[in-house]
């Protein structure tokens, strides 16, 4: 009898043992009770009645990252492209989650793609290359309106790749290589502008510091051939100077010699002789000098 009774307390240890539930952090049970929804347990332990609750449904109340496969859309001027996207959400609502809509990650899916339809086709092929952030934001606000009912928030949409036509992607690198050979063409351009430029410029200082090199050269020879030339003056003055000065202190010896006045007549005609020997054509003598040159030729002879 203790046996069966050590048994059934056994058996009710366990049972009470397998209703004990400790919910995680950033997670939620929804608990159903007699097949309907009861209650949504938190972080913590709990103890559901046995054979009347059970779990219905473990929600992740953690961001969640799904990465769907391309899907083909068309663009307003009928260019058939892939595009993949990645959608960032979160459950706020575990009861709508539960109860909201049957396999939510697939129905994101269809959603999904069904709204980058409706966006990709309002714009055109370069429009859609260029206009990642708008798409991304108009796909977030449709689908998280479209998400709200079943406990789901979209918090980021992002276009992971966009997958034009062969064709396209062609002609698109054809396109890009001609305008980086344009680009480098005006580049080039550039560069011998400048190279051009800075010739010039070098060619211009040079013929100016050879100019200026020849003007203070000539300013050079023109003040030593004035230097040369006053001095070539104050010699022959000092020359005649010096000449004046022996003439002087000749007369004075004679003077101081006690010579006549035909001595001195004959000095004058002296000087006379040498103006001759110059480039004068003609000499006027004076009438007293005339009047006294027989007496100097007799006081040349008695001088020989």
């Amino acid at each position: 009898m203790i046996g069966i009774l050590l048994a059934i307390l056994f058996i009710i240890i366990l049972i009470l043992a397998a209703n004990v539930r400790i919910v995680p952090q950033a997670s939620a049970y929804v608990i159903e009770r007699l097949g309907g929804y009861d209650t949504t347990w938190g972080v913590g332990l709990h103890f559901k009645i046995p054979f009347l609750d059970r779990v219905a449904k473990k929600v992740n109340l953690k961001e969640q990252v799904v990465d769907f496969p391309p899907q083909p859309v068309i663009t307003k001027d009928n260019v058939t492209m892939q595009i993949d996207t990645v959608v960032f959400f979160q459950i706020t609502d575990p009861k709508m989650f539960a109860y909201g809509v049957d396999n939510p990650i697939m129905a994101i899916e269809k959603l999904t793609a069904t709204t980058l339809r409706n966006i990709i086709g309002e714009m055109e092929l370069d429009q859609t290359l260029t206009s990642r952030e708008i798409i991304n934001t108009n796909m977030r606000s449709a689908l998280d309106v479209a998400t709200d009912p079943w406990g789901i928030k979209v918090n980021r949409v992002e276009l992971k790749n966009i997958i034009p036509p062969e064709a396209i992607r062609n002609a698109m690198e054809k396109q890009m290589k001609a305008e980086r050979e344009r680009r480098e063409a005006i580049l080039r351009a550039e560069g011998e502008k400048k190279s051009t430029i800075l010739v010039a410029e070098g060619q211009k200082e040079s013929a100016i510091l050879e100019a200026e090199a020849e003007k203070q050269a000539a300013i050079l020879r023109a003040e030593a051939e004035k230097e040369r030339r006053i001095r070539e003056a104050e010699g022959q003055a000092e020359a005649i100077r010096v000449v004046q000065m022996a003439n002087a202190e000749g007369i004075k010896y004679l003077k101081d010699a006690g010579a006549d006045e035909a001595v001195l007549t004959i000095k004058k005609l002296e000087a006379f002789e040498k103006a001759s020997n110059g480039n004068a054509t003609k000499i006027i003598i004076p009438s007293e000098i005339q009047g006294v040159a027989g007496l100097a030729k007799s006081v040349g002879e008695i001088l020989k």
